[in-house]
């Protein structure tokens, strides 16, 4: 298989979440707030592209 000259490199994968998107936030329940599990939620540093943000935007 031949390869493409014009092809865009990748993007690098955010840190954060190494990208997936998602990262896991611990569920607390009960008055002593005990963890009981683990739910995703939405990577706050990408926003969910699985992008590593640019540096000064």
């Amino acid at each position: 298989m031949a390869t493409r000259k014009n092809a865009k490199p990748k993007p690098a994968a955010c840190p954060d979440c190494k990208g997936s998107g998602e990262v896991p936030t611990t569920v607390l329940v009960g008055r002593k707030r005990r963890p009981v599990g683990k739910q995703s939620g939405i990577c706050l540093n990408c926003l969910g592209t699985g992008e590593a943000p640019a540096d000064g935007e």
